[in-house]
């Protein structure tokens, strides 16, 4: 079955850091770019973050360079996106996906951030 399942997810306190995981499964996962997504409650979904498929090419939102980093580790079928600094406005459900171009668009369900005191 390809999927994609994130964890890492929860509650952190402003200038705290959180680890998300993206577990794939089902398809070759190295093959392809992965992303990361937020969507905060009444917004729309945003990008975040982005790695080509050797990890050699990242790019990011202007509103988390410098604290969010991206990566990968194609051997274990899984992507990472390693959050520092974290602020309230980082609140939000955070999604990884894959694109496997002709194939289409894998989603993964999603897993909460609060960033509160």
């Amino acid at each position: 079955q390809v999927q994609l399942v994130e964890s890492g997810g929860g509650l952190v306190q402003p200038g705290g850091s959180l680890r998300l995981s993206c577990a794939a499964s089902g398809f070759t996962f190295g093959d392809y770019t992965m992303s990361w997504y937020r969507q905060a409650p009444g917004k729309e979904r945003e990008l975040v973050a982005t790695i080509a498929s050797f990890g050699s090419l990242t790019n990011y939102a202007d509103s988390v360079k410098g604290r969010f980093t991206i990566s990968r580790d194609n051997a274990k079928n899984t992507g990472y996106l390693q959050m520092n600094s974290l602020k309230p406005e980082d609140t939000a459900v955070y999604y990884c996906r894959v694109n496997r171009r002709y194939l289409g668009l894998i989603w993964g369900q999603g897993t909460q951030v609060t960033v509160s005191s």
